[in-house]
């Protein structure tokens, strides 16, 4: 199996959290945490993150909001096979919203 897709985070400004849809996802947000979008790519994270910011196969949180990737939360994880990167993906996100992270996961 080929390594080659990856996991990362992208930090939102806290003003997703006026976005019903987001806030509504984070019933245990705690104030003061990161509010992220976690995402999976076959490409590199940051050619992804500008893709968000540029609007191209973009998830709305991620082009509005985003701020920076978080690559001291991915970076270890990566590069890794696609099925695994799946898995990750929504595993990241679990982890995070249970640390009392916002967090969006398409």
């Amino acid at each position: 199996m080929r390594e080659r897709h990856n996991v990362y985070v992208i930090e939102l400004d806290k003003d997703v959290l006026y976005e019903a849809k987001f806030k509504k996802a984070n019933p245990d947000y705690v104030t003061g945490k990161p509010c992220v979008y976690v995402g999976m790519t076959g490409q590199d994270p940051d050619t992804r993150f500008d893709q968000h910011k540029a609007g191209i196969k973009s998830n709305k949180y991620a082009m509005k909001y985003g701020i920076r990737l978080m690559p001291e939360i991915y970076e270890k994880l990566n590069p890794m096979p696609y099925g695994d990167a799946q898995y990750m993906e929504v595993d990241l996100a679990i982890r995070l919203q249970q640390l009392g992270y916002g967090v969006w996961q398409s």
